[in-house]
């Protein structure tokens, strides 16, 4: 199967790890396996079957606490749909799925170095992040 898509370019459009103070790092460090990860992903079409596609990961206590640190990234491919994509499930498949599942191992390599070097070297990501079974859930 041909692919419907060429991915043109991919960047980290925004990066960001907050930790506000010593004593919220202490608090983190011994906090941090509550984290949880979220996904989001955006699209915005540009021109000449050209699409801006954003996958976003956060990682953030969801409790309420003072202390937390906050982390995220946004990273951006830049696609180019074939001519023969006419159907707007397929688009969305490629959006949703198809894109970010190839970008993944870079996103996860980036997101990682950012928690990492926020002096939190023991995290992992522990399972990879399965987009199709994501996509597929949303219509059930």
């Amino acid at each position: 199967m041909t692919e419907k898509f060429k991915i043109l370019a991919k960047f980290i459009k925004d990066m960001s790890g907050e930790t506000a103070d010593i004593e919220t790092y202490l608090f983190v460090k011994d906090n941090i396996s509550k984290y949880q990860l979220n996904i989001d992903i955006t699209s915005k079409a540009i021109k000449n079957k050209l699409i801006e596609v954003n996958t976003t990961l956060k990682f953030e206590d969801k409790e309420p606490n003072e202390k937390k640190s906050y982390f995220e990234i946004i990273y951006t491919a830049i696609v180019r749909v074939n001519d023969d994509v006419k159907d707007k499930k397929d688009l969305e498949k490629i959006i949703l799925c198809d894109v970010p599942t190839k970008i993944y191992p870079d996103l996860e390599k980036s997101f990682l170095n950012l928690v990492h070097n926020s002096g939190h070297p023991g995290i992992k990501l522990e399972k990879k992040i399965d987009f199709n079974k994501l996509y597929n859930e949303r219509f059930n």
